[in-house]
């Protein structure tokens, strides 16, 4: 009687012998051909589908990180940049505040929504 540790040893060996039988065969090569002679020369590569291949993948990289969300605490009570200073200045104009440039990130956004930058990010692919 055959045991199943010595059934599986046994499918184990003849996968490797299968294996290595047919890797010496690739590498075996028919004694009548003698190779090429001469110097290799690679192929013109066509520029506009390679920048169009280029920046195709590119967009598929940058799309999502223009929509990562940049505070991981938006939304929620611990949201340090929910907390807002505004000062009011002398002579009448107008109060400055943090609001403006910790709104959006505090309400979950990413880099499109920021006020300066995101204008900026439309530039890349994506």
């Amino acid at each position: 009687m055959v045991s199943m540790k010595s059934g599986a040893g046994l499918a184990a060996a003849m996968g490797a012998v299968v294996l290595l039988g047919a890797g010496s065969a690739q590498a075996a090569t028919p004694s009548g051909q003698s190779p090429a002679a001469g110097p290799a020369s690679l192929a013109k590569t066509d520029v506009g589908q390679a920048l169009n291949g280029t920046t195709t993948g590119l967009g598929y990289g940058v799309a999502p990180l223009k929509s990562l969300r940049l505070d991981p605490w938006a939304n929620s009570s611990a949201d340090v940049l929910n907390n807002g200073a505004t000062i009011q200045p002398d002579q009448g104009l107008a109060p400055v505040g943090t609001g403006t440039l910790t709104g959006p990130l505090s309400a979950g956004g990413g880099v499109k929504d920021l006020p300066l930058v995101g204008g900026l990010s439309g530039v890349l692919p994506g």
